[in-house]
């Protein structure tokens, strides 16, 4: 009885905007983290199995296969990658992978996560193959060709597979065919990279989420990489559901030695702050998957590992996504998760934070103590976070009032430890490094 109560209150938001397309904060698995480009439909249906036994009854849904799914054998030099693809230049899954992929694409495989309950979703990158473009292939649905949709001048700096498509007619049309080939399929969301930063490309942003309106299916937008820069937030929110707020974000607290580009725990809070104030209905910031737990056999970066967060730093992780309404995309390989992993995963008034609070933001950051505060849904009052960033214990006093609430006492719960402390006046403990707490605070009675 109080899981359905709490599944039900989890989607409650649903009944009251069903003109979005993902009213809040995505949950899910995205494959990166755990298999690079080397997933497998096996791979898959086996997580989508986990996740419907583990974690669906506290609102897990999606299972989203990353970059690379099109590659016949992928590993070694990328220049030397070979693609199934269609006659109409069009990415198709590899059969060597996919079996059940040969005549319908990944139909079968999303059949079966609709199944069990839940959503399927794949990775893209944008524009066009530039082998269709060599081959001049013709674009379904339309009189154009590949040659006349692409501009040549214009490859991602990091994967070259594609060339970037132009703002006519043929660029459009080229986005309405993929679109309307994943909506057969019964794909539910399109993370699509190389869009929203390293470089922007707003004009792509704007075929791609019109192609996906066109396609006769409801299909949530991500976009793919960050740091999406802040002054097109408008921009982002009017056509896309989420979108990266930083490069790729791994399991360090810090800078990762060899991968200084990488996105760490520390510098992911200054990027929550900013674009706090940016959250509306049905489009959020996202922060990024979470690489918890196994991170294997094949993460797209870094070697085979289990997580390099501490038990403190996974909380401070979660609690940050949460109050902050990112998305939740776990990144770990979830048939072989461990319990500790789960109840990270699975703690009720986490996910209930990250999925019905509102106006969460920063209200106290001195460089050593970062503290969040966030409305609640009645009868909560609200949550507040309170976060150690330093390498040093530190000793934490704040009354409600010097964090902006109003003065008086409030029943406080700590959601992690699952314990009341009853009457509070404020805040007033001590943090080990990386370490947090978080409060639920009910008004007294």
């Amino acid at each position: 009885m109080k899981r359905a109560i709490f599944v039900a209150l989890i989607f409650s938001a649903v009944s009251c905007a069903q003109t979005e397309l993902a009213p809040t904060p995505p949950m899910g698995w995205n494959s990166w983290n755990s298999y690079g480009q080397t997933i497998s439909e096996a791979d898959v249906r086996a997580t989508a199995d986990v996740m419907a036994q583990k974690l669906k009854a506290f609102g897990w849904q999606y299972v989203v296969i990353d970059e690379g799914w099109y590659v016949l054998k992928p590993g070694g030099d990328a220049k030397l990658y070979q693609f199934r693809m269609d006659e109409n230049g069009r990415f198709l899954p590899a059969e060597s992978r996919f079996p059940s992929a040969k005549d319908d694409g990944m139909k079968a495989i999303a059949d079966y996560v609709h199944s069990l309950g839940l959503k399927f979703g794949i990775h893209v990158i944008r524009g066009i193959p530039r082998e269709a473009v060599a081959k001049n292939l013709p674009i379904a649905g339309s009189s154009f060709h590949a040659a006349e949709a692409a501009d040549t001048s214009d490859v991602c700096p990091w994967n070259a597979y594609n060339y970037g498509l132009k703002d006519n007619a043929a660029g459009q049309a080229y986005y309405d065919s993929i679109a309307k080939l994943y909506a057969s399929w019964g794909v539910d969301f399109i993370k699509i990279d190389c869009i929203s930063s390293h470089p922007y490309k707003g004009a792509e942003i704007r075929m791609i989420s019109e192609a996906l309106h066109k396609s006769g299916r409801a299909m949530v937008l991500s976009l793919s990489p960050g740091p999406t820069p802040l002054e097109k937030a408008d921009e982002v929110a009017k056509y896309a559901e989420m979108w990266r707020i930083s490069d790729d974000f791994w399991d360090h607290w810090g800078v990762w030695k060899g991968h200084e580009w990488s996105q760490g725990l520390k510098a992911q809070f200054e990027n929550a702050a900013k674009w706090s104030a940016h959250q509306t209905p049905g489009h959020r910031p996202d922060n990024d998957m979470l690489p918890l737990g196994y991170l294997g056999p094949h993460p797209g970066e870094g070697e085979v590992r289990n997580t390099q967060f501490t038990a403190d730093e996974q909380k401070t992780l979660m609690t940050l996504w949460a109050i902050s309404r990112s998305p939740l995309m776990m990144g770990g390989n979830l048939t072989k998760m461990d319990e500790a992993t789960l109840g990270v995963l699975t703690n009720k008034s986490v996910i209930a934070l990250d999925q019905q609070s509102h106006n969460g933001k920063q209200v106290i950051n001195d460089g050593n103590t970062v503290v969040w505060f966030a409305e609640g849904l009645s009868p909560i009052a609200g949550y507040v976070a309170v976060f150690n960033i330093s390498d040093r214990e530190q000793s934490v006093k704040y009354s409600w009032k010097e964090l902006g609430l109003a003065e008086g006492a409030r029943v406080a719960r700590d959601v992690w430890a699952e314990r009341s402390l009853g009457k509070q006046e404020g805040v007033n403990l001590k943090l080990a490094p990386h370490a947090c707490v978080l409060y639920q605070l009910s008004l007294l009675k």
